[in-house]
């Protein structure tokens, strides 16, 4: 969905300074060993036994064989070339990712790794911070300009962050991931969405690190105590506490429409600066709930536009969405994220609906019957208080389900059904 008026966005936390330095060279992978010499005698003379001997003559063949011998390697060939051309084919039309299987191909865990009894700020963090990493990322032309926070998935290697703090890396810049002992890992993007400003990286060197526990964000009530475990302002291994301060909390992230992240947030007041974002919010059974994305500053007017850092208002990307998200890149490199086609007006809003400005043609939104100026004030039965609303709503469902509007339309109350259409991003 497109929008052309935004309010005052909420701040992503800026990269803080850089962390220290490592020593020149450490962070790259180190370069396999030279292979053997290949073929038959290779394991004897690898292993100092000289020469092998010489081969025995070989027997004369008959010359009908030849030819024979050159049309049938031809149509094996030409099938073979066949076969694989439409493997390769399949492979691109499908945007393969590195898992087939998505999150069902990985080694997650979801079990609770503390007892309520055992559920205290000092356990999470002795149960959280060894997979809890700090993510530093090529900023500005700076190989250490950007930092965040991430937590390890599975056993595969696979870590979670946001997408603002790999966004410039992401092609060919260097990521690096610094685990809870200090030692540094080169990191690549597998994937990443800045809708939902969430994005997977592939750290082989952390393959059988013990991941951390995905809980749901939708058992969550709101006063329950939470813990944030990041690396706020460049202090790696930091853990915060605080509470549930609301949940589905409408909010938008980023500068500009094109850069802007909506998220349905836990919105927490446990202490989350510059530095925290990717990191894990998480409860007292030692889950995580959500992705630390986004603080709230006096700056600039309402929310966003200055630099100041935590004022006890923060907002966390609900784990249930980094599932879904984790899960398309896995299987595919992309995220999607379900559109319906139509304009919705994001300023001056006065709490009574969202209203529509424009519907695309041959759009899901018009071949529901959508029209320019219906002001919708409930999706799937649940208020809608404005445009961010309207769009968080609508992307916390999925590309192909049917969901319902509810709309005002010149005085009378109408139902819109659309089926919600893919776009990637």
């Amino acid at each position: 969905m497109n929008d052309e008026e935004q309010t005052a966005p909420l701040q992503q936390p800026a990269p803080p300074p850089p962390p220290e330095q490592p020593q020149q060279g450490a962070w790259l992978p180190p370069h396999p060993p030279a292979a053997p010499p290949s073929g038959p005698w290779a394991g004897a003379a690898y292993a100092g036994f000289g020469q092998p001997p010489r081969p025995a003559p070989r027997a004369r063949v008959s010359g009908w064989v030849w030819p024979v011998v050159t049309v049938v390697a031809l149509v094996v060939g030409l099938f073979g070339g066949a076969v694989g051309g439409a493997l390769v084919g399949a492979i691109e039309r499908e945007g393969l990712g590195p898992v087939r299987d998505g999150l069902a191909g990985v080694d997650t865990v979801t079990s609770a790794p503390l007892r309520p009894e055992d559920g205290t700020v000092a356990a999470v963090a002795e149960t959280l911070l060894p997979a809890t990493v700090q993510i530093v990322a090529e900023f500005g032309g700076d190989a250490q300009g950007a930092t965040g926070s991430g937590f390890v998935l599975d056993r595969q290697g696979h870590v979670i962050t946001n997408n603002h703090v790999v966004a410039e890396a992401a092609d060919d810049g260097r990521i690096q991931v610094v685990d809870q002992e200090g030692g540094r890992y080169a990191a690549t993007v597998v994937g990443r969405s800045p809708v939902y400003d969430l994005a997977v990286l592939e750290v082989p060197d952390l393959e059988g690190t013990e991941p951390a526990s995905l809980g749901a964000s939708a058992a969550l009530r709101v006063g329950e105590t939470v813990v944030a475990i990041g690396s706020p302002l460049g202090l790696s291994s930091t853990v915060t506490s605080g509470i549930v301060s609301a949940l589905q909390r409408p909010v938008t992230t980023g500068d500009s429409a094109n850069e802007s992240s909506y998220i349905n947030a836990v919105q927490t007041d446990a202490a989350i600066n510059p530095g925290n974002s990717g990191g894990p919010l998480v409860n007292l059974l030692g889950q995580v709930v959500g992705v630390n994305s986004a603080i709230a500053t006096t700056g600039g007017g309402g929310f966003g536009g200055g630099s100041s850092g935590n004022i006890g208002v923060g907002f966390a990307i609900p784990i249930e969405q980094v599932k879904v998200t984790a899960d398309q890149i896995l299987k595919t490199g992309e995220a999607r994220y379900p559109v319906i086609g139509a304009q919705v007006q994001t300023g001056r809003e006065d709490g009574r609906g969202a209203r529509i400005e424009e519907v695309v043609t041959g759009s899901a939104a018009e071949e529901a019957g959508l029209q320019e100026g219906d002001l919708v004030v409930e999706v799937e039965g649940d208020r809608v208080t404005d445009g961010i609303a309207l769009i968080v709503s609508i992307r916390s469902h999925q590309p192909g389900e049917t969901i319902e509007f509810t709309v005002l339309r010149r005085g009378s109350r109408e139902t819109v059904s659309i089926t919600l259409r893919p776009e990637v991003g």
